[in-house]
């Protein structure tokens, strides 16, 4: 309770005034959105996260809101595409979690002075390669441009026609694609990791595998008649968190 004293000329008078102190709010990385009407953890997922291919993930990114989803999925490795020191409550939940971290620093500079480092891309698709880092998750800070550079350039060596690589690389980009992007992607060469064993489920020799293995296991199940149909019906699906979108891949 404050008391202020207001003298005139003609009168004077006491003014009672209520002062509230100010309640503190303690703000804690789980806020009320990550809980449900029961009180149950609801898992966020990061800002355009997507699933790219079997133990590849890829998003913005992530931040306290997403943890409890990322500890969810197992993850081996993060690759995070920023230059910037990475947050120190993300270092704390990778080190906490055994989850290796691996940053390949790239400006997010924009257009028309954009420079994409293309032995850092190397670099970093070399870790994506290795199955040991594996469940991985790829990340920059909107999961646009340059994980869509990395993304774009595994398509092509993933044997994918530029236009559905494109096609995946403007699905996320949306009006801020960016030519040079998609250019990078474009002349990006491949062959040097041509030698390298890829298991992902667009390696032709592990999907012929699976596909004799979905026959003997399931002689009951309607199956395409022959490996190359079967081949094309599972090459034409990639899976995008809770979506499924199609494309065309070249053979």
């Amino acid at each position: 309770m404050k008391i202020e004293r207001a003298c005139g000329d003609d009168m004077c008078r006491t003014i009672e005034v209520a002062v509230e102190e100010p309640q503190k709010v303690l703000w804690t990385p789980q806020a009320e959105d990550n809980f449900d009407a029961n009180g149950e953890e609801l898992f966020i997922p990061p800002l355009n996260f997507a699933m790219v291919d079997n133990g590849i993930l890829r998003s913005g990114f992530p931040d306290t809101a997403n943890f409890s989803f990322l500890q969810s999925l197992g993850l081996r490795s993060i690759i995070c595409l920023c230059p910037e020191p990475y947050p120190e409550a993300n270092a704390e939940f990778v080190k906490s979690n055994g989850i290796q971290l691996f940053q390949f620093g790239i400006d997010g500079c924009k257009e028309p002075f954009v420079n994409i480092p293309d032995d850092t891309i190397r670099e970093a698709l070399k870790v994506v390669l290795d199955e040991k880092n594996h469940p991985l998750l790829i990340h920059c800070k909107r999961g646009k441009h340059r994980t869509g550079c990395l993304v774009g350039c595994l398509r092509k060596l993933q044997r994918w026609c530029l236009s559905s690589v494109f096609d995946e690389y403007q699905r996320f980009a949306a009006a801020k694609a960016r030519v040079s992007d998609q250019r990078f992607i474009e002349l990006f060469d491949v062959s040097s990791f041509k030698h390298l064993p890829m298991k992902f489920s667009c390696s032709k020799r592990v999907v012929c595998d699976t596909y004799q293995d979905e026959v003997s296991s399931s002689p009951s199940r309607v199956l395409p008649a022959n490996y190359e149909e079967w081949q094309q019906e599972r090459f034409c699906i990639i899976l995008y968190s809770s979506n499924i979108l199609g494309y065309s891949i070249d053979l």
